[in-house]
């Protein structure tokens, strides 16, 4: 069983929208919150890995995947924190020693967000589908 999804799971319109949105969001907060360690590059390397590995590393954990387990934290923790050390040791080391502690409560936060969110594989006409079909099981009771 592999842990990332088949690409065609990547290449949803659904899914790539949301990436989209949020990193719109991400390089906005950039230039009008600006902080040290927040900058356009991490941002767009963050959501990336967020987006490959976030719904696979839930995926892992609520199917009990124990094999998994292991990648799947590797994972998280490079998508939260591994990569933006290593891209503000050469960045910016000060900035990585003053912001990195305050970083990886909110990124482990947005990653674990992500994942629920793009947990789901199929369309948004199958997931509307698929509620509708629980809803009307419900109603027969």
């Amino acid at each position: 069983m592999n842990f990332l999804y088949a690409p065609s799971e990547y290449l949803r319109p659904w899914k790539l929208f949301s990436l989209a949105a949020g990193i719109a969001l991400l390089v906005l907060g950039s230039i009008h919150m600006p902080a040290p360690d927040w900058d356009i590059p991490i941002s767009f390397i963050m959501a990336g890995l967020t987006y490959l590995t976030a719904p696979c590393s839930l995926r892992a954990l609520l199917e009990r995947r124990w094999r998994q387990l292991p990648l799947a934290a590797a994972s998280t923790w490079f998508a939260v924190d591994g990569c933006y050390a290593i891209y503000w040791h050469f960045a910016d080391p000060a900035a990585l020693a003053f912001m990195r502690a305050a970083n990886a409560p909110a990124s482990l936060s947005l990653y674990g967000m992500c994942a629920v969110i793009w947990l789901y594989r199929g369309s948004l006409a199958q997931l509307a589908d698929q509620i509708r079909t629980r809803l009307a099981f419900g109603q027969r009771r």
